[in-house]
């Protein structure tokens, strides 16, 4: 996907009479919910947000603005800062997009939503009191979830010993990503090899790298930029015949052979009651932030057959969905 495809601010509002006949709320809420990719990626989930707001009020207006932006750090500061300056409330999708509203220092109310590891990488002290203006729901269930999904390709491969880990330069996921894989491998007999890219357009080459490393399986490190690309990445695994394990079932779906993540659908919906709450009163600062209510494996049969895999019967009884 092209940079200049992505990177367009497209707006859509929606607004919903919520009070009740012959009353006015004290405040109209214009709330701006801003995503990473493109309406035909992510407007499903601003779709969620929104449906969830609507089911939740019943005493006042509010207003929903969505921006859709390339995952890049840079574009996603300056649009959230111009943003800021039109709304009551942001609501931000990524790591990428919950460090730039921290980096702004915004004095608004800020609702992350699925950011790796928020505590580790700054944007709240803890997850039980994260204090400030910002609040919201993790990516990751818990510390060790990469360490399970280097467990799910040594399990699908047992003699694994060399595994790649595709990861975007400068994404704040990765570090909390490489200590959990990095505590995990030398248990499972596994030698990491990382591969960095800056852009979409740099995977060719990195799978080229990768293949050349002699890697045997690989890990993918969730973030924007992967989650945008996640098609060109399992296209890319399938051609140099590399079992896969991503963080999103949408990689699976485009043809990754398998995941352990969370639920974007359940996590907009978090995100709404985050909202709801906040537009009622509550601060930031004294809601706990969440991690995901649902956490799901995929698996694609046709990908494993493909690559002469044969998926452990264990790991299918517990898969969420298998794709044949």
């Amino acid at each position: 996907m092209r940079r200049r495809e992505v990177s367009a601010l497209l707006g859509a509002g929606v607004m919903w009479p919520l009070a009740a006949a012959g009353q006015r709320p004290a405040k109209v809420w214009r709330v701006g919910q801003v995503l990473f990719g493109t309406v035909a990626t992510t407007g499903a989930l601003a779709a969620a947000l929104e449906k969830r707001l609507a089911e939740l009020g019943d005493d006042r207006l509010a207003v929903v603005t969505n921006r859709y932006l390339a995952p890049d750090p840079k574009i996603a500061e300056t649009e959230i800062a111009a943003l800021s300056r039109e709304i009551d409330l942001l609501v931000v999708w990524s790591t990428i997009g919950g460090v730039a509203a921290k980096r702004l220092g915004l004095s608004l109310p800020v609702v992350f939503l699925s950011v790796g590891a928020p505590v580790e990488i700054g944007l709240v002290p803890s997850l039980a009191h994260p204090g400030g203006t910002m609040t919201g729901v993790t990516f990751e269930a818990a510390t060790e979830t990469y360490a399970k999904r280097l467990q799910i390709l040594k399990e699908i491969v047992p003699a694994l010993e060399w595994v790649a880990v595709l990861r975007a330069r400068g994404d704040a996921n990765v570090p909390f990503a490489m200590q959990s894989l990095e505590r995990s491998a030398p248990q499972l007999g596994i030698t990491l090899q990382p591969v960095e890219v800056a852009s979409a357009d740099d995977l060719d080459s990195a799978f080229a790298r990768i293949a050349a490393s002699g890697a045997q399986a690989l890990i993918i490190i969730a973030g924007s930029l992967t989650f945008v690309a996640n098609a060109r990445i399992a296209s890319l695994a399938l051609a140099y015949r590399l079992p896969s394990c991503s963080g999103f079932r949408e990689t699976v779906q485009a043809g990754g052979l398998v995941s352990l993540g969370p639920d974007f659908v359940a996590i907009a919906r978090q995100g709404a009651g985050y909202v709801d709450k906040i537009i009622h009163g509550s601060k930031p600062a004294d809601l706990p932030v969440e991690q995901p209510t649902r956490y799901e494996t995929y698996v694609n049969q046709k990908t494993a057959k493909a690559l002469g895999l044969a998926i452990p019967p264990s790991l299918l009884a517990r898969a969420n969905e298998v794709i044949e």
